[in-house]
């Protein structure tokens, strides 16, 4: 089986699917990568930055054992700038190449405008008379801004489907600590500790230790 993280930012897939992908690469899946935006020093990123994200990108990739990595490179945070014709394009052009069966993408309400424009060329992307072979699309929670969305109806994540990473929740961890920028001290949301925590919270709803949670988008049998 192929599957699709869709990262609108690295660090998106682990945080939102990392045990998830690890269970997928021991099942014998093909897993492949799309990072949508980089960093750049236009938008206010240090070299040094640059340079060590490009190295973590590298690192995750192994570790997760992705056959492929599709980066995009729109610029961080610029994403409203962009001809949206254009960025559906780009990232049809992706799927078309790859055929994937399952997809996992980032939540269409996250309070980040990046993950919005994001999510909502995926959906319009994604139609299933022009893709057949997509069986299934999920999108995943991201810690810090998934929970920041302001609590209207419109904007609530509400998870359908469960996914028991107990025996991987570490390895997560671990890999989430080669983003070693983003990972934040307690009680700050991307600490080690919450991002267990948050796991531990979403396995007690499916009766496991530990879950990542995604909402149903599509599926088809």
């Amino acid at each position: 089986m192929k599957i699709l993280v869709v990262s609108v930012h690295p660090d998106d897939e682990t945080l939102g699917c990392g045990g998830t992908l690890l269970k997928h690469l021991k099942n014998g899946d093909e897993l492949y990568w799309m990072i949508v935006t980089k960093a750049n020093e236009s938008v206010g990123f240090t070299r040094e930055f640059i340079y060590k994200r490009k190295c973590q990108i590298k690192k995750v990739s192994k570790e997760y054992g992705f056959k492929n990595v599709y980066e995009l490179n729109y610029l961080a945070t610029q994403l409203q700038s962009v001809d949206f014709g254009q960025f559906i394009n780009s990232i049809l052009k992706v799927i078309d190449t790859i055929q994937p069966q399952i997809i996992y993408m980032n939540n269409r309400s996250d309070v980040h405008t990046d993950h919005q424009i994001t999510a909502k060329a995926l959906i319009s992307c994604t139609k299933s008379f022009r893709h057949p072979f997509i069986k299934k699309i999920l999108m995943y929670e991201c810690i810090s801004e998934t929970e920041m969305s302001p609590g209207f109806p419109e904007n609530i994540f509400i998870p359908n489907v469960y996914s028991d990473i107990t025996d991987y929740v570490d390895k997560k961890l671990e890999i989430m600590t080669i983003y070693e920028s983003e990972v934040q001290n307690p009680p700050l949301p991307r600490s080690l500790e919450n991002i267990k925590a948050l796991a531990r919270y979403r396995g007690t709803s499916c009766g496991v230790h530990y879950a990542e949670a995604f909402m149903l988008v599509r599926e088809r049998f």
